[in-house]
């Protein structure tokens, strides 16, 4: 790759290296320099400018970025489309991270420019949350260096997956001793039950009996006897040796202890067995608080299914110092006293919720008396082109408005999994039909991809690049698609535009918004004429349909 400055007249179609913000426009940084760029940089009197130019055998930031994330996802993982060289990579399914930290170090000490960061190995995580991001330093790098990370990322199995929860039936068993009170009983209960549920499984018997191995050992045996595949075993007092009561009951049950103790505080007096094939688990104390603990690292892997004996256990002193200490900013404590500052709790990071608006509730004035969404394209009516484009996206949910003939618009979209915003105001203009869309959103939507129900050659390639491209924390809240240059659509706006855009009157869009806001637009160029085809006339219809309006 060629870096450096690059005189203007000889600079189309390099990569522009840092953003210029001139009087008629801003050309970001990572912008493929046009031909009209060019003008707008010779008016503005550069002469030169900073680029990069790709060389033979370099691959392109983006490209090789969605290789690797192809190469290294496995099972329960899905990758985003790259967009700056970065590509993330998300969990499918609840359940566990599982991937070999040395292969990691291996991956990362290829070469400077291409980096991977991941979220620990074992952490629970949530449908949707990003567990990995992938970073292409440059804008382009060797092919034999991509050839070489890909080989690692794939080896024999992918580098990276997610061992999904097994939806498991869980006993509970509950010694007491004299004095014992059952509302700490009752809190145990309801605290194990909340860590069940994000796993989708559930206590289908709780025991209560005397904390005594003959009694422990029936309670055992109830449990099993109504289903359940683990027990949970929550003693009176602490299991200090494995000759303890609790052990001992296992014993009774006939089970077998396979290792007490592990390098996690809290948590260290845990105790595992196994009855058959039910795995039994001697709770620590600290069990009975709702926090973290090595209790919650065990049980996940456990309802996961995998592999939890004596060795995964052991390897557990890596970051397996859980208990609240004064070097720490802000104890757990605090923060549940409500002292914590802002930044104490950061939800996990996970894939930037995007709403689809396919506004269809146009009169389709220039059209004369046809309705140009129910014109057929290859034997299905234009909107609907649209719509099953939109769902095979990653937008979700899909909203349609409709208005002008809603009836017909419905039934031409039979069995497409989309909520309908009805805009009664739809003769008054576009800007209605887009206060009905963003009125429909759900509250936990970050942002909303504004599609035409007459652009029915955008693919979900194009949509699914959009969304890879939207992050406001780094500047990029409108996200526009180009085409050589010129401004398309579908465009995506973040949630804070929301309000500006339900303020909009008469029928226009929200185009002047994207000017208005230049300092957060990002442009993302396509190899697809689409985006800047809308069909607003009778001719643009012929063409489309081969002549059959």
């Amino acid at each position: 790759m060629q870096f450096g400055e690059i005189p203007v007249e000889e600079a189309e179609g390099a990569i522009l290296a840092h953003s210029l913000r001139l009087e008629a426009r801003t050309l970001k940084k990572g912008k493929v320099l046009t031909a009209d760029d060019l003008a707008i940089l010779r008016a503005a009197g550069y002469a030169q400018v900073v680029a990069a130019r790709l060389e033979k055998g370099d691959i392109a930031e983006d490209d090789a970025a969605n290789r690797l994330a192809r190469a290294m996802g496995g099972d329960g993982v899905t990758a985003g489309a790259a967009f700056t060289g970065r590509a993330n990579l998300y969990a499918e399914t609840a359940g566990v991270v599982v991937y070999d930290p040395g292969r990691l170090d291996a991956f990362n000490l290829i070469d400077e420019a291409v980096t991977l960061a991941m979220v620990p190995p074992y952490q629970s995580v949530e449908p949707g949350q990003m567990i990995a991001t992938l970073k292409i330093i440059a804008f382009s790098v060797p092919e034999d260096t991509v050839t070489l990370a890909e080989a690692i990322a794939r080896r024999e199995v992918p580098m990276v997956r997610v061992a999904a929860y097994r939806p498991t039936r869980v006993g509970l068993v509950q010694s007491q001793l004299p004095g014992t009170k059952e509302s700490v009983l009752n809190s145990t209960l309801e605290v194990t039950r909340a860590r069940l549920h994000p796993m989708g499984s559930e206590i289908c018997h709780e025991v209560r009996c005397e904390h005594a191995p003959a009694a422990i050992a029936r309670a055992i045996e109830e449990t099993l006897r109504n289903g359940a595949q683990m027990v949970l075993v929550s003693g009176a007092s602490a299991v200090v040796d494995r000759r303890d009561v609790v052990p001992a009951g296992v014993e009774a049950a006939g089970g077998t202890v396979t290792h007490f103790g592990m390098p996690v505080d809290p948590g260290n007096l845990m105790l595992m067995g196994r009855i058959g094939d039910a795995t039994v688990i001697g709770l620590p104390g600290c069990a009975r608080s709702p926090k973290l603990n090595g209790f919650d690292w065990v049980l996940q892997r456990a309802v996961a299914g995998l592999p939890i004996g004596d060795r995964e256990i052991m390897r557990m002193g890596v970051g397996g110092l859980l208990k609240d200490i004064p070097s720490r900013p802000m104890p757990r404590t605090r923060a549940k006293e409500g002292k914590a500052p802002p930044q104490a709790h950061v939800a996990p990071a996970r894939r930037p919720k995007i709403a689809a608006l396919v506004l269809a509730g146009g009169q389709s004035r220039r059209m004369g008396e046809i309705n140009k969404l129910l014109a057929e394209i290859d034997g299905r009516p234009m909107v609907r082109h649209v719509v099953d484009n939109v769902l095979a996206s990653a937008a979700d949910p899909v909203v349609v408005v409709t208005g002008h003939e809603a009836d017909r618009v419905h039934a031409a979209l039979a069995g497409c999994t989309v909520s309908f915003a009805e805009n009664p105001d739809f003769a008054d203009g576009l800007s209605t039909s887009l206060k009905a869309g963003i009125a429909a959103l759900p509250p936990d939507t970050d942002g909303a991809i504004v599609c035409l129900a007459d652009m029915p050659k955008v693919g979900a390639t194009v949509i699914d690049r959009l969304i890879a491209a939207f992050d406001p924390v780094e500047g990029r809240a409108i996200i526009v698609p180009t085409r050589r240059g010129k401004r398309g659509n579908p465009v995506l706006f973040a949630r804070r535009f929301f309000e500006t855009i339900a303020a909009v009157s008469g029928d226009v869009g929200a185009r002047h918004i994207i000017g208005e806001h230049d300092e957060v637009v990002a442009e993302v160029e396509v190899e697809d004429e689409a985006v800047l085809m809308d069909v607003d006339t009778p001719a643009a219809l012929a063409a489309l349909t081969g002549g059959r309006p």
